[in-house]
């Protein structure tokens, strides 16, 4: 075979890995985990996270997608941010949560693509230790309004601070921080949490180590984050190659432990559970996905 077959037959399959990776940005799934966490005799109680929808105007079957997510029927629905992509983003965003809005109770925190627009980046800045970077004029997006129509669902705003929900007769602590990707974090200080909670749930849109840390200390029996896309291109064997965040390429989606073993495993008994979704858009720069399909998980705690 000549070298020209040769770097013809590489280049054909590096089309088709790439025309792969854009189709499989639409193959949209719902992976479901069983996380005993809740308290003896407790019966299961369903939460639904989704994260980094980065939605556009014209992703109707995105936005179909999302809508059908309220026949799983969850106790509580958290939210994760990096909702919009655009704009004009806010409306069809809206129409796409509002089956859930309307249903299930609800908290959230917010990303960066909800308070600013994506823009174009040098893919290579993903493999440096930091992978922000600074835009002296970034557009906003309208992520008030955003917050007030989550807010007037009833969804509890965990942007910086803390709070309690009811889910499925059931009360729960909740604690939130700002974005960590943007250093907006700030921890709320500590807070004796309800007698009757069953539950100490913590929420970040980016997982990195210090919030995770904070978290762990502050009692938080699970961790719900996202912000890494699961690495979004992802190798068979392998795994995730970045992050964007300081969390280890292991931990970049999934359910896992934080700061050792799931504690369900040897070496897990002193871990906090973590979930870290892989969330359900691209930023509409680098509209490709590989051997990381987009997802919202419905998450089914149990009892320990």
């Amino acid at each position: 075979m000549s070298g020209w077959q040769v770097a013809g037959g590489v280049a054909a399959a590096g089309i088709a890995g790439l025309a792969y990776a854009h189709v499989e940005t639409k193959l949209f799934t719902v992976r479901r985990r069983t996380v005993p966490v809740l308290p003896a005799g407790q019966p299961d109680l369903r939460v639904l996270h989704v994260s980094d929808l980065h939605l556009t105007p014209s992703q109707n079957r995105k936005v179909a997608w999302v809508r059908s997510l309220a026949a799983l029927e969850p106790h509580l629905v958290v939210n994760t941010g990096d909702n919009m992509a655009h704009r004009d983003s806010l409306g069809p965003l809206l129409d796409a949560l509002s089956p859930l809005l309307t249903t299930a109770p609800g908290a959230f925190v917010m990303g960066s693509n909800d308070y600013y627009a994506p823009v174009p980046k040098n893919p290579a800045r993903y493999l440096k230790r930091d992978t922000r970077v600074a835009h002296t004029r970034p557009a906003e997006l309208p992520f008030e309004e955003l917050a007030d129509a989550m807010g007037a669902a009833g969804w509890r705003d965990l942007t910086n601070r803390r709070d309690v929900v009811e889910a499925d007769g059931r009360l729960l602590s909740l604690v939130g921080v700002d974005d960590p990707h943007l250093d907006r974090d700030e921890f709320p200080a500590p807070a004796d949490e309800p007698d009757d909670a069953v539950l100490h749930l913590g929420v970040a849109h980016a997982p990195y180590r210090r919030v995770l840390d904070r978290m762990h200390a502050d009692g938080a029996d699970v961790v719900l984050a996202g912000h890494t896309h699961g690495g979004q291109l992802r190798l068979p064997g392998f795994g995730a190659l970045v992050t964007n965040c300081d969390i280890d390429r292991r931990r970049a989606s999934g359910l896992h432990g934080w700061p050792g073993p799931r504690p369900d495993e040897t070496g897990g008994a002193g871990s906090t559970w973590l979930h870290v979704s892989a969330g359900a858009g691209t930023s509409p720069y680098a509209p490709v996905r590989f051997a990381c399909r987009p997802e919202a998980t419905l998450l089914t705690f149990t009892a320990r």
